[in-house]
């Protein structure tokens, strides 16, 4: 079988071009239908614990997705006449944001106070060209002590504050009303920066946090995959030395590239911050292929071979490795299943769509190709030499290599154990990215940007105005404020309490809670229909008085952090109150629950792999003993890695989690190269010792081509500005190389220790 194939590209090379040019672009046609998707709910499963929790509280209480503008005036003082005026046109003029359904500032907050037996609610700043020194202290003074205005919207110390929008996103791919949300939501402080000059704008929100995951995967994508190609082009030119060669190869990754985008187009993928890197993956593993088809040609015809006899033979012994390495590299994204994220789910299944094409093209289109074209061997003096030097070294020294790099592997391995799973979304972001300084203004300035949302219910009608639950939502207000983590609640208590006050003629001992059921009734009733469209209380109350969400501002936690709070949160309101029924629910708790889901889905797909990948190696192979053998060199590299990123950065988020699975598969390459070439020796009746020298001669400089490639490939993406793209990056390329070392260095002394026995000679 495998001779007629080698017949048919050899003697046919363009039938077979022909057959691949045609299928091709048949799968590439599919592109047409790829679209981009840059919301955050892309990293969750619809049926995600969180995420269902999150979508439930937004269905019973209105939608919370924002876009917020913090004003920042140059003298540091918010209560001006010239940064009051601003903040009430600005507020004005937010209300034509598209899908915007509420608009919060100091300026439009319904300030409600008593007037002779009767309820006064209106906004606290009526007619800006009204601001005379004595209403600007009165404002400040309102701004300053209202527990739902300072540290929300307005600074502790007064000296920034922010106009909130909240929009109503649709359902599903919410890319294009994010794009319009954006570009009129900078348009607009455009505006405004022209009319006062000296203050500063900063955008944030969850709308602001959608759109810088789009424009990262855009920047990712404009810039590293060229990087790439300039990257592959210039390497392959260095180590090949052949002009014709790193052409064909650049044809076969571009056909595998523009095949497996045409191909996700056609099934229904979509672009995300994960999928778009799917090109330069892909691109990386396919170099590796070819280089292994060119170098080995290359080595038979310095052996005095003529051109199709040394492809014949590049075919002969790259076949199997080629073929194996692929599927097993293929495998280890396959595994990528198992992650809790489902762009990541994406990432793994294209990818390792375009391993499997690179493969069939490197194994059939590459040959043909250079079956008709005029390939000469490169002139390079001395080539060989530092393989066979290598060689040399290792057998002299390979009884000291052994228990030397056990103890060193032993110590990387523990201090890969030290790392910590911990995600702050924030922190995606390179400062750099204007998304990630204004978040990180506002945290200096105003709070983090965190939030946790906390559902009470009652489960009946109208009963959340009993005032036993009312004082249960108070301590448990009471008890979020003491935290330390938490910089601003919003709750109903403070405005019943207010409430309360106010139909009291103002007196100050009267700012608690009503007494009755009946009365504190009347009193939201009351000033419900006193505010204004759009201003009503339905982000704090459901429909039928049944339930109240607690919206609750944190710092910007590690995941860990995140989630510990949570649960120390719910316990604490568990006790309190066993009769009510509390959830929590927010984008950033969805984040942080996601890294720890996806670590321990992770360890699954990877126990997986390993099983799968050693089982197939077995197999290829032929011997047990070799499978085994090349457990050590499988699993190593992984271990070692992580050890290195512990001294780092030593945190682990959710991009991390799937290095090792991902590059698991990767890392055999090496290992199954070399072990076929040490087997081929072995098989022929050579000693370890001889199999040693053979596979480092035939194969060496291979798998150093193949290693700087993808390392220098995955180093690429550690270019981004996207941390989990950039930390994905670096963690894989570091692997890769230390996996080199291991297989040139660890692996034969391994073999020359354990397969000391000399192999059976073939008879004649």
């Amino acid at each position: 079988m495998k001779q007629r194939w080698m017949d048919l590209v050899i003697a046919r090379p363009w039938l077979v071009m022909i057959v691949n040019i045609i299928t091709v672009f048949a799968l590439a046609a599919g592109a047409q239908y790829l679209y981009f998707r840059g919301d955050y709910k892309v990293f969750f499963h619809e049926d995600n614990p969180q995420r269902v929790a999150f979508e439930e509280m937004q269905n019973i209480f209105n939608k919370n997705e924002n876009a917020s503008i913090i004003i920042a005036p140059p003298n540091g003082d918010v209560f001006t006449s010239e940064t009051l005026t601003l903040i009430h046109e600005l507020t004005e003029a937010a209300w034509q944001t598209p899908l915007s359904t509420r608009v919060d500032s100091i300026s439009n907050f319904q300030h409600t106070y008593s007037e002779y037996d009767d309820l006064m609610v209106e906004s606290l700043i009526e007619y800006p060209e009204d601001l005379t020194a004595e209403k600007i202290a009165q404002v400040k003074q309102v701004a300053l002590t209202e527990p739902n205005l300072v540290g929300r919207l307005v600074s502790e110390q007064g000296h920034v504050a922010v106009v909130n929008i909240t929009v109503q996103l649709p359902d599903g791919d919410q890319t294009p009303e994010v794009t319009a949300i954006n570009l009129f939501v900078r348009a607009m402080t455009d505006e405004f920066k022209q009319r006062y000059p000296e203050h500063e704008f900063h955008h944030t929100g969850m709308v602001m946090l959608n759109n810088a995951f789009q424009e990262a995967a855009n920047q990712d994508a404009s810039t590293l995959i060229p990087l790439m190609f300039l990257t592959i082009i210039v390497v392959m030119w260095l180590l090949l030395r052949s002009f014709k060669c790193t052409i064909a190869t650049l044809i076969i990754v571009i056909f595998s590239i523009i095949a497996t985008m045409g191909f996700a187009g056609w099934t229904g993928f979509y672009l995300s911050l994960s999928t778009v890197n799917v090109p330069t993956m892909v691109m990386t593993l396919a170099v590796a292929d070819c280089i292994h088809v060119i170098s080995s040609m290359f080595f038979a015809m310095r052996q005095g071979r003529n051109k199709e006899e040394a492809i014949r033979y590049s075919l002969d012994i790259n076949l199997m490795p080629i073929v194996i390495t692929s599927v097993t590299t293929a495998i280890g994204f396959l595994t990528l299943n198992f992650s809790a994220v489902p762009i990541l789910n994406d990432l793994g299944n294209l990818t390792a769509l375009g391993v499997m094409l690179a493969c069939w093209l490197s194994l059939t289109f590459l040959p043909a190709l250079l079956v008709v074209s005029n390939v000469s061997v490169p002139v390079s003096g001395g080539q060989h030499t530092w393989p066979e030097s290598m060689a040399n070294w290792v057998i002299t020294y390979h009884k000291r290599i052994l228990p030397y790099g056990v103890i060193a592997f032993a110590a990387a391995i523990l201090l890969a154990f030290t790392n910590v799973l911990n995600d702050v979304a924030i922190e995606y972001f390179d400062q750099s990215s204007e998304f990630r300084q204004a978040a990180d203004f506002q945290t200096e300035n105003l709070s983090g940007m965190s939030t946790a949302d906390f559902g009470i219910y009652t489960e009946t009608p109208s009963d959340i105005n009993k005032p036993e639950n009312l004082q249960y939502i108070a301590a448990f207000s009471a008890w979020l404020r003491a935290q330390p983590e938490v910089d601003h609640v919003t709750t109903l208590s403070d405005t019943m309490k207010r409430l309360n006050k106010n139909m009291h003629a103002d007196e100050r001992t009267m700012y608690k809670l009503p007494a009755e059921k009946e009365l504190a009734a009347q009193y939201l009733l009351l000033f419900e229909m006193s505010l204004p469209y759009g201003l009503d209380l339905n982000n704090q109350i459901d429909i039928d008085k049944s339930a109240t969400r607690i919206m609750v501002t944190m710092q910007n936690l590690g995941s860990n952090e995140f989630v510990e709070f949570e649960q120390r949160a719910l316990d604490w309101f568990a006790q309190l109150a066993p009769n009510l029924r509390i959830t929590a629910a927010s984008p950033p708790l969805m984040f942080a629950h996601i890294g720890e889901t996806n670590m321990k889905s992770m360890i699954e797909g990877t126990l997986l792999a390993l099983v799968l990948i050693s089982g197939l190696l077995i197999f290829a192979l032929r011997s047990l003993r070799m499978g085994l053998i090349s457990l050590i060199p499988n699993m190593l590299p992984a271990g070692i890695g992580f050890g290195i990123w512990a001294l780092i950065s030593g945190q682990i988020n959710m991009a991390l989690a799937v290095v090792l699975s991902m590059t698991l598969g990767i890392i055999v390459d090496d290992t199954v190269h070399f072990l076929s070439k040490y087997n081929y020796a072995r098989q022929r009746g050579d000693s370890a010792e001889k199999s040693v020298r053979y596979a480092f001669q035939s194969v060496g400089r291979a798998l150093l081509i193949t290693t700087v490639v993808l390392a220098l490939g995955f180093a690429v993406l550690s270019l981004s500005t996207f941390a989990l793209n950039e930390d994905m990056g670096l963690l894989t390329s570091i692997i890769i190389v230390v996996a080199l070392i291991v297989d040139l260095i660890f692996l034969p002394a391994a073999l020359l220790f354990f397969d000391r026995k000399q192999a059976p000679t073939k008879p004649a």
